[in-house]
């Protein structure tokens, strides 16, 4: 059933617009003109005609040419020392079409407004001196490229549709716009940062909402589930073990170089292709034993072996600067064997039929033979990542879980599922419906959480709004043409 959610008090098209180009790349193109000659070229931003110009000197020559002025982009707006350009309108127009977004109902304004509020984001952050990690904004930008060439096929392809004449010119204008827009988001996060909401705020928001406003829930469930992840053979983890020895001692002794192991050997896709490199701090969502071992090591060492829910590891501390490790690692994954593989599935078919006979319940099962830590010790009880809670809404959920669990009656077992796990090995899964709720209005007793997380929202955004609306007030921003004429959200033409 199609879930129904009422507007909270805030204003629907700011979310929308914000929900919409939140995650949008949008590549600003500063194009300059060239011949033959060699010239030098300086960008000159002319606020009050709305124009950017590029004035392109020609070297003197035999023909003496005389100065030439072209007009490249025009300036939509000025904000701090960041500008918003037309071609970022026009290109975070491209790049929403190009994820299927439709632009029907988003005007230039929206764009400009939301264009407006990153770039205000970002240049505070420079003023508080808010840093961000370069060697993680160029891992994005690599993503970034990988993706595109899966999509447009090639490089070439990917250059002629952004319209850049070569590669390090589309990286480094990629690299900036990443750069801002993730300096905006530690700005923002800096912003809501430890704003919490007491029980009484909850009560007080949920009264403050008309019954008739009040949001519509839709069908709920709850889901257990129970993993039987077949064992590694200890001969197979210590082969591994022995390999990462082997390439240890060989940089050590031999002067090998890690980052060559790391490319020729390594099975993290992620870092295999860069030469095992990250940079990580102790905030960063990396594992704690690999975490552990990154701030464990001076510059240069290289780690034992040790063992991750990825594999085993080998780690090298390239070098440290202030609480950030750069660091590079070897990975490999110990596989299973045919026989333990068999071993497993035969274990979860007579948990099934054990469970079925009722000679034990799902949850003792769980918590007594499951493999996956993270639930077995609530019975298999799955808890929803964007809640936090125990339920899941039916329009919400997983498309791959709810095909698994949509058809269970309450407490049938489902069929034995096969998947695989982080890196590519089998495992075995049931699953059954723990409980069930119907779709219903708002209840303060029975939806606190989801009460809660939406109260939470929309004090975290009135802290946001009033510190734009300080922030807009202390900051140079200049407004032009046009875009004079809309109807921001945000006092951005200080007219109030």
């Amino acid at each position: 059933m199609q879930l129904k959610i009422m507007n909270l008090r805030f204003s629907t098209k700011y979310l929308t617009v914000a929900a919409l180009i939140g995650a949008t790349v949008s590549l600003t193109a500063q194009e300059t003109t060239s011949d033959s000659t060699a010239v030098q070229t300086k960008q000159v931003i002319v606020t009050e005609s709305s124009t950017a110009i590029t004035e392109t000197a020609a070297v003197q020559d035999t023909v003496k040419k005389p100065f030439k002025k072209f007009k490249v982009d025009g300036v939509a707006a000025v904000v701090g020392e960041y500008v918003v350009l037309d071609s970022d309108i026009d290109k975070a127009y491209i790049e929403l079409k190009s994820q299927g977004i439709s632009v029907q109902d988003i005007t230039r304004c929206n764009l400009t407004g939301k264009l407006l509020e990153d770039k205000l984001y970002a240049h505070h952050a420079v003023i508080d001196s808010i840093m961000v990690n370069d060697a993680e904004v160029n891992a994005y930008v690599d993503q970034q490229i990988d993706y595109m060439k899966r999509q447009l096929g090639t490089m070439e392809k990917v250059l002629n549709f952004y319209q850049k004449d070569n590669e390090g010119e589309f990286r480094a204008e990629l690299f900036e716009i990443n750069k801002q827009n993730k300096l905006a988001g530690e700005m923002q996060r800096s912003i809501v940062d430890g704003i919490e909401i007491t029980p009484e705020e909850v009560r007080e928001y949920f009264n403050g909402i008309p019954k008739e406003d009040r949001p519509l829930f839709g069908d709920e469930i709850e889901i257990a589930q129970i993993i039987i992840q077949p064992e590694i053979p200890q001969a197979e983890r210590q082969r591994v073990i022995d390999r990462l020895n082997e390439m240890r001692r060989d940089v050590l002794d031999n002067g090998a170089s890690f980052a060559t192991k790391a490319v020729l050997y390594s099975q993290d896709t992620g870092s295999r292709a860069n030469g095992g490199q990250y940079s990580l701090t102790r905030k960063d969502p990396f594992v704690k034993e690999f975490k552990d071992a990154a701030f464990s090591l001076q510059e240069g060492e290289i780690s034992e072996p040790f063992e991750t829910e990825f594999g085993f590891h080998i780690l090298m501390v390239d070098k440290i600067r202030g609480q950030t490790v750069d660091v590079r690692q070897v990975l490999l994954v110990p596989d299973t064997t045919l026989e333990s593989v068999n071993a497993a599935r035969k274990q979860i078919d007579s948990l099934k039929t054990e469970i079925n006979k009722g000679t034990i319940t799902f949850e003792d099962a769980a918590v007594q033979f499951s493999t996956e830590e993270e639930t077995k010790q609530d019975g298999g009880q799955l808890i929803n990542p964007a809640t936090g809670d125990t339920r899941f809404e039916l329009t919400k959920i997983d498309p791959t879980i709810y095909n698994q669990v949509v058809n269970l009656d309450e407490n049938e077992i489902s069929p034995i599922l096969t998947e695989e796990d982080r890196v590519g090995r089998k495992k075995f899964k049931i699953m059954t419906v723990t409980d069930r709720y119907e779709e219903h209005i708002a209840d303060y007793a029975q939806d606190y959480l989801k009460i809660k997380e939406l109260a939470l929202k929309e004090k975290q955004l009135k802290a946001i709004e009033a510190w734009q609306e300080e922030k807009i007030d202390d900051t140079y921003i200049k407004i032009n043409g046009d875009y004079r004429n809309c109807d921001f959200a945000s006092d951005w033409l200080k007219q109030n």
